[in-house]
C-alpha cells in the first residue's frame, strides 16, 4: 500500500449514525455544488469532503441528483415551516405579510448555499432530480404568499391584482438575497439598512394606505 493510499484510508471517518452521516453528506454537497457547480461536483469529491469512500456514500444516496433533490426538499421544508408560523400568528394580513417577507429574506442570508441551490440553480441541473421538489414545494411556498395577498385584496389594500402583487413581493425579496450572495465584493450598504429600505419600499409601493 502506498503512503498516499494509507493516508487516505486513515483519514476515513468512523462509521456514525445514519441520520448524522446523511446530514454531513448534505452539508458537504451544498458547499461542493456551490463551489464547483452541479456538473463539476462528483460523488468522489463529496465523499472525500466527508471522509467516506465513494462506496460508503452510495449506501446513503444512489447518485448526486438524489443529493440535490434532498437538499431542495429540506430547504423548502424549512421555509414552509417559517411561513406556516407566520400565517398562524395573530395580526392583520399586512403584519403577517411583513413577518413572512422578513423570515424569507433572513432564511436566504442565513442559508446562502442552500438558497443558491434552490433558487439559483439552472433548470438543466434541476432536471437531474430536484425539479419535482422545486415545483411542488415551491408552489406551496408561493401559495402561502398568495393567500395573505388575497386577504389584502379582499380588504381593498392592493394597488394591482393579487397575483402580480405576490410575484412582485417575491421578486423583491429574492433580488436582494441573490444579489448580495452572488456579489459579496460589491460595496453594499449595511445589509439590515438595505433590506429594511427595500421592504418598506415594496409595502409602500404595492399597498394602499
Amino acid at each position: 500500500m502506498t503512503t498516499t493510499a494509507a493516508s487516505a484510508k486513515s483519514a476515513r471517518k468512523p462509521k456514525g449514525e445514519g441520520h448524522e452521516r446523511r446530514a454531513e453528506i448534505l452539508a458537504a454537497a451544498e458547499r461542493i455544488f456551490v463551489e464547483h457547480g452541479y456538473e463539476g461536483a462528483t460523488i468522489r469529491k463529496i465523499a472525500d469532503e466527508v471522509g467516506l469512500s465513494s462506496t460508503a456514500l452510495y449506501m446513503h444516496f444512489s447518485e448526486k441528483g438524489e443529493i440535490l433533490q434532498e437538499i431542495c426538499r429540506q430547504t423548502f421544508d424549512a421555509l414552509l415551516v417559517v411561513n406556516r408560523q407566520a400565517l398562524a400568528e395573530p395580526g392583520s394580513p399586512e403584519q403577517r405579510m411583513r413577518k413572512m417577507m422578513r423570515a424569507y429574506v433572513d432564511f436566504g442570508f442565513h442559508n446562502p448555499n442552500a438558497y443558491r441551490l434552490v433558487y439559483m440553480t439552472s433548470p438543466a441541473e434541476l432536471r437531474e432530480g430536484a425539479q419535482d421538489a422545486a415545483q411542488v414545494m415551491g408552489a406551496e411556498l408561493f401559495g402561502a404568499f398568495h393567500q395573505v395577498i388575497g386577504e389584502l385584496e379582499a380588504a381593498g389594500r392592493l394597488k394591482s391584482d393579487a397575483r402580480t402583487t405576490a410575484q412582485a413581493f417575491w421578486a423583491g425579496g429574492h433580488g436582494v438575497i441573490s444579489l448580495m450572495i452572488a456579489k459579496p465584493y460589491f460595496d453594499w450598504v449595511d445589509r439590515e439598512q438595505l433590506v429594511s429600505t427595500l421592504l418598506e419600499g415594496l409595502f409602500a409601493g404595492l399597498l394602499k394606505s
